[in-house]
Formats: structure tokens, C-alpha cells, sequence
């Protein structure tokens, strides 16, 4: 296989990592924890798993010998940079417990665990991926562990491959399954341990012990870079409007981060607009009023930072979506008999006047693409609904409007981009080179202590990697009910941008600032090689969370 330079000089790279892990470790239990919300129902779904103590590890000076264990890896969901680090940490992990300590990696995804296709990982294979992006190791899938026969299967080839602890590398929702796995196996005595990593560049998994999902430092530098690229031309050629969407679907953790970077004229944060509980018409009028202003002063240009999953916390559309999920959850086959010509006014005739009313209103491209088959999780694939080119026309009408009016002299010209695939495989920055190779030999720790249902925890990141606390949260903590399929179901509560928090506030106190000037700032490429301060700086949110 041919290889780039810069592959081959990160095959060299050792990743840093937390004293505690260099050499033999012990776990010191902490305090008992308790789900976030909702604790009398997660724990009567989760008896043998719920309220378990976090976990910290230490230095061992007396270690003992630890039994050989046989272990399975899978990857589950999107792409995120570092995935091969975290397989990298926890191979080598197992192997300083015992040499004859085994992996196996189930091939994409869940469904390779219940399909029991499989490779095992040897030393040749996990060391042509170190510090490499993407998940073609053992490539990754969507399919949902939750059913007792899925668990059942999935225990016969553990079984075979007298595997004893399985590692699931995904979100949150990977995550609950995995928690849900755990509780099954521990209920049966089926002596199969399950742990969990944090994954998705998104951002939106983290809490006290989890301080960052791993990825999302990397995609936020790749998207920054890009964006900076477009601040430079836009600033250059002085005659368009770039409306850049960019990936997070539940929280808009990427466009904060990217907006902290790069100083755009507009970001538009999700979690704002809901609690304002702004209309449609307010974003847009907002993001006119911008452009009318730049044009005022002879800028009749600028950048517009979008987050994927902002149409859904306008709450009279979120509204309007819950009850399209909820009715499609119910009728997908009715709807789906319909023809397509029929199938909007068939919509309009079965939701509830309200709703209706603004389904009816929406252009007709968006009003299908709301309506497109939901992932697996129930839920629109606002992915594939094009918001940067819907803001950007109706912005367009506005401002035609007050032309006609005399209130806009200036011009308007919009291009779009939409940042989703560049940023999940790309060769994992210092920090997430480090952070995933930390949370892998982490969770190989777990697993040597016994611990079933806990989430690898690597904390004080923004600290030199030396004095990083590794240890384990439970699953269990993370947990409330939400709605999923038109039911109540155990879920890994998504963190949202906080508006009290540090970043946030940041970001406001500049804003204004940054829509009338042009301050844009270009971060450039990630940086691998070369002084700490450049090639190891972790994500403006966190440093800013942590300050």
C-alpha cells in the first residue's frame, strides 16, 4: 500500500498519556453515583448496573499477575478522527496485562457482532493504523443493539471466541445500547463485561467525567481551516455571502467551536434560537439586518456559520417535527403506499391545525425532505435537508423586499457549502491522537478491574498529558427518559450548547463586534509536527470551559 509522507511520519508518533497509565494500575473506587434525571426509572431498568461508584486509577506498586483476557472491539456509528487510537490503547493495554491477551474486531459495527463476522487484531494490523483517521480497520455501522435475540447471537460467538469483555466506540446512543447490553449480560451471568468509549464529533457527549467526545477536536481544526479558506476569499473578492452548514444535529457544540476560531459575521447557535423561541422570519430578518448594515459601510460580502440541526429547534418547526415522528413512527407503511404527488396534501390532512398550517407554508423541497425516511433512531435526517440554501433564499426575498422598499442599497449574492465528511476521517490532531490512545489502554484497565457498564473517562485535558486523570464512569449516571419511536426509552442525555457557559459567553461578548467588521482569523491546517503551543492546543471551548 502506497503511503503519504505525513503517514508515514505518524506511524512514528507516540502518543502521550497520563502517568497513572505508565505501568501497572489499580482501581480506586469513588462515590456512588445516581442517573441524572429520572433515577426510579433507570434504575428499575437497570438493577444491576445503576448507582455503581466512578472510578479513578492509580499508580500500582504491587502489582499482580492478571490472567490472560480475550476481548472484542467494535465501532459503532459515525466516523470520528482517533477511532484507530482508541483499538491501538486498548490492544496495548491488554497486552501489558498479559502478552496473551487477545482482540478481536467484530467488521462493521454491531452487525458484525451478530452476524459474527470477525478479524483479530495482531500487532502487524494495529500498528499500520496508529494515529491514522477514519474506522477502515474494522469499518463501522448503524445497526441498533436491542433486542434479547440480537444479544443472545451476538453471546454465541463471544462465547466461541472466549471473549470476556467487550469495548463499544460510539455516541450516545451506541452508548445506551451498550449500557443496556451490560445489564443483559450481568442479568444472565453471561460473564461477558461491557465498556463503552465516548465518540462523535459532535460534541454533545461530555459531563463532568467526560470533558469531550474524541473526534471533535480534530473535525472542528479541519472545518475551521476550510473556513478560514472561504474568509479569505470572501474577503478577497468582496462580492458574496458563503452560508456554511456544518454537522451537528443536536447541538451546535461544532459551530460555537468554529465560530470561536474563525470569527465569522454570523454563526447561528440552535440552542439560542429555542430559547428565544425564535420564528423562522426572526432568523432571517436578523440575518438581513447584517447584511443590510455590511452593505451600508461598502461590505456587500461576509460568512455565515450554520449548525445542521437548527430547523429543529425553531420550536414551532421542532414542534411540528415531533408530531411527524411521531405519526410516521405509526403510519410509515400508509405513507409510503401514497403516491408522491399526494403525499404532502395527505400530511397537511393529518396533523393538527397548528402544525399544518406551517407544514403547508414551508417551500415544497423542504416540506419532502421532511417527510424522507428517518434514521435509525427515528429521527429526520436533517442532514439532507438543505437549511443553508433555504436561509439564503429567504434572506434573498427579504432584502428584495426592502430594495423595493428603499431600505437595502446594497447587493446580495449567496454560495453554499455544507461541512459534514471532510471532518470524521482525517488524521487525528495531537490532541486526539493522544486523548483516544488514553482512553483505550483506559478502558483496557476497566476491563482488567472487573468493571461492566462503565464509560472510559480521561479528564484534565487541557492540562500536559502526564497529568490527565484516566478512571470510568458508569453508564448508568448519564442516563433520563426521553421519547424515541412515540416511547419512553432510556437514553445518554445530550449535552447542548449552555448558554451560562464560558464558550457561549465568549462568543456573545464578540459577536456584534464581528458582524459589522470583517475580523475573520485563519486557523490553517492542523499541525502535527513543530512547538507544543501550535500542535497540541485543545479546542477553544474547552480551554474555555476549564478556565
Amino acid at each position: 500500500m502506497t503511503k503519504s509522507a505525513l503517514q508515514i511520519a505518524r506511524a512514528a508518533y507516540r502518543p502521550k498519556v497520563p502517568v497513572a497509565l505508565q505501568g501497572a494500575v489499580k482501581a480506586a473506587d469513588g462515590k456512588n453515583t445516581q442517573s441524572v434525571a429520572d433515577q426510579a426509572d433507570i434504575e428499575k431498568l437497570f438493577p444491576y448496573t445503576y448507582g455503581m461508584p466512578l472510578v479513578t486509577f492509580e499508580k500500582d506498586n504491587n502489582p499482580k499477575a492478571v490472567a490472560a483476557m480475550n476481548v472484542g472491539v467494535i465501532l459503532s456509528g459515525g466516523q470520528a478522527p482517533g477511532g484507530h487510537n482508541v483499538i491501538a490503547g486498548l490492544f496495548d493495554g491488554i497486552k501489558a496485562v498479559n502478552r496473551a491477551s487477545r482482540l478481536y474486531g467484530f467488521i462493521l459495527g454491531p452487525a458484525g457482532l451478530i452476524e459474527h463476522t470477525y478479524r483479530e487484531l495482531t500487532a502487524d494490523i494495529i500498528d499500520e493504523y496508529r494515529n491514522t483517521g477514519g474506522f477502515d480497520m474494522i469499518g463501522s455501522g448503524r445497526t441498533k443493539l436491542e433486542t434479547t435475540e440480537q444479544f443472545d447471537k451476538g453471546l454465541e460467538i463471544l462465547k466461541q471466541l472466549d471473549i470476556k469483555a467487550l469495548v463499544i466506540i460510539g455516541g450516545d446512543d451506541s452508548n445506551t445500547n451498550a449500557c443496556v447490553l451490560a445489564e443483559y449480560y450481568k442479568a444472565i451471568g453471561a460473564g461477558v463485561q461491557v465498556i463503552g468509549c465516548p465518540k462523535t464529533i459532535d460534541g454533545d457527549l461530555k459531563n463532568e467525567q467526560i470533558e469531550t467526545s474524541f473526534g471533535f477536536d480534530t473535525a472542528c481544526k479541519v472545518y475551521s481551516e476550510v473556513i478560514g479558506n472561504i474568509e479569505r476569499d470572501c474577503n478577497s473578492a468582496r462580492k458574496y455571502w458563503h452560508f456554511i452548514k456544518l454537522m451537528g444535529r443536536s447541538a451546535s457544540h461544532i459551530a460555537l467551536e468554529c465560530a470561536l476560531q474563525t470569527q465569522p459575521n454570523i454563526s447561528i447557535i440552535s440552542e439560542e434560537v429555542e430559547a428565544k423561541n425564535l420564528s423562522l422570519d426572526d432568523i432571517i430578518t436578523d440575518i438581513a439586518t447584517v447584511v443590510a448594515k455590511r452593505a451600508d459601510a461598502g461590505n456587500n460580502f461576509g460568512t455565515i456559520l450554520i449548525p445542521e440541526g437548527l430547523i429543529e429547534f425553531i420550536p414551532a418547526i421542532k414542534r411540528l417535527i415531533t408530531e411527524l415522528n411521531d405519526y410516521l413512527a405509526k403510519h410509515d407503511a400508509e405513507f409510503k403506499a401514497i403516491g408522491q404527488s399526494e403525499q404532502r396534501a395527505h400530511i397537511i390532512s393529518k396533523l393538527t391545525k397548528e402544525n399544518s398550517d406551517i407544514y403547508a407554508s414551508l417551500p415544497e423541497g423542504v416540506a419532502r425532505q421532511l417527510t424522507l425516511d428517518r434514521d435509525p433512531h427515528g429521527n429526520v435526517q436533517v442532514s439532507l435537508i438543505e437549511t443553508e440554501k433555504l436561509l439564503s433564499e429567504m434572506v434573498a426575498r427579504k432584502l428584495a423586499q426592502w430594495k423595493k422598499e428603499g431600505t437595502f442599497k446594497g447587493k446580495f449574492s449567496a454560495l453554499h457549502h455544507f461541512f459534514g465528511y471532510e471532518g470524521r476521517c482525517a488524521a487525528p490532531s495531537n490532541y486526539d491522537a493522544d486523548y483516544c490512545y488514553s482512553l483505550g489502554y483506559t478502558a483496557s484497565c476497566l476491563i482488567a478491574s472487573g468493571k461492566t457498564g462503565y464509560m472510559s473517562s480521561v479528564r484534565n485535558t487541557t492540562a500536559p498529558a502526564d497529568h490527565w486523570i484516566a478512571g470510568g464512569i458508569p453508564v448508568t449516571m448519564m442516563m433520563n427518559m426521553e421519547k424515541r419511536h412515540g416511547e419512553m426509552k432510556p437514553v445518554i442525555r445530550k449535552a447542548l450548547v449552555e448558554l451560562d457557559g464560558a464558550p457561549f459567553k465568549a462568543f456573545a461578548a464578540k459577536r456584534e463586534e464581528w458582524a459589522l467588521t470583517t475580523s475573520y482569523v485563519y486557523p490553517g491546517p492542523i499541525q502535527y509536527f513543530g512547538p507544543t503551543e501550535v500542535c497540541d492546543e485543545p479546542t477553544k471551548t474547552l480551554q474555555l470551559e476549564r478556565l
